[in-house]
């Protein structure tokens, strides 16, 4: 029996060595949002974006540069419209986490999962099943309860800029799926052109009188620490993790790869809380259990849908 028994321990080992970079990423994901706080201010956060993104993407450009050259004017333009879309995205989601915690940040963010399929049943016309309609209810009492921890107040402003920021994720996955231009290039192409056109806007804003100091000014402000955290936002939840998707997704499903990140959520809760002394008292305590049981709840009855003929 043991004989037996020892090749059928491989395939999972295999599987965990494919595994474990896709969680890291989600884990450096969930932490992202605590280092943006931790190096961002109201008044830095475009200067804080374009450092962000300026340092990883010249190497971008150096590594996918042919394939750049074999991308079409469509493509290009395509490419260009949702770097536009990815803008907004990190716009909102960075002067959203200065102004709320890393963990509400980070659990709101996570309402993507279920706006996504509902926006997308709103364009087909196809009703989504009742089990997500369900899903989807208790997520969003969670987000009410998540922002309520110390009490019932109103929400604060960074925890509605979240929650645009989750609707912007939304469109952002929706025009991916719709371009059809973009469907055929090369992802690494993709991400390049959407990430230089996210950095031309945020070098725009900057030069704009009364948006901040200037990149260079905040630059040579920082010190070890923030310096730290740039290159972590920079290298890790940017760089390696988009080298790790790219890896992962040919070595294993598309839907396993989604639902490791879908623990992104996760680990911002356990970094803020246990790294950046954040609490969410009792009834934010109750709220963060729903979103995620709601939001993962919800991932499994649009992926069975999906799997079924």
């Amino acid at each position: 029996m043991s004989s037996v028994a020892l090749p059928a321990l491989a395939p999972p080992r295999r599987a965990w060595a494919t595994d474990l970079p896709v969680l890291l990423v989600a884990f450096v994901w969930g932490a992202s949002y605590l280092a943006a706080k931790g190096i961002t201010t109201t008044h830095t956060v475009i200067a804080v974006l374009v450092l962000r993104f300026a340092i990883v993407l010249p190497v971008l450009a150096v590594a996918g540069r042919r394939k750049l050259r074999a991308l079409s004017a469509e493509q290009w333009r395509g490419a260009g419209l949702l770097g536009l879309v990815l803008s907004v995205i990190f716009l909102l989601e960075t002067y959203g986490v200065v102004h709320t915690s890393a963990t509400n940040a980070g659990l709101i963010i996570s309402l993507t999962m279920i706006f996504t399929p509902l926006a997308e049943a709103a364009v087909t016309g196809i009703r989504p099943p009742r089990a997500f309609l369900a899903a989807a209810g208790l997520s969003v009492a969670g987000v009410v309860l998540l922002t309520q921890g110390g009490g019932f107040t109103s929400p604060s402003a960074g925890d509605f800029l979240m929650l645009l920021a989750a609707l912007a994720r939304t469109v952002h996955v929706l025009a991916m799926s719709r371009i059809k231009a973009i469907r055929s290039a090369d992802s690494l192409s993709l991400t390049t052109v959407q990430l230089g056109s996210a950095v031309a806007v945020f070098a725009v804003l900057a030069a704009v009188p009364g948006t901040g100091p200037a990149p260079w000014t905040v630059a040579a402000d920082f010190g070890a620490a923030e310096w730290a955290g740039l290159v972590f936002l920079s290298v890790f939840c940017t760089l390696f993790a988009f080298f790790v998707q790219a890896w992962s997704v040919r070595r294993t499903s598309p839907s396993r790869v989604s639902l490791l990140l879908g623990t992104e959520p996760l680990w911002a809760a356990a970094v803020g809380i246990s790294l950046g002394g954040e609490r969410l008292g009792l009834l934010g305590g109750l709220g963060a259990v729903l979103v995620l049981g709601g939001t993962a709840w919800g991932r499994r009855s649009v992926d069975r849908r999906t799997a079924t003929p």
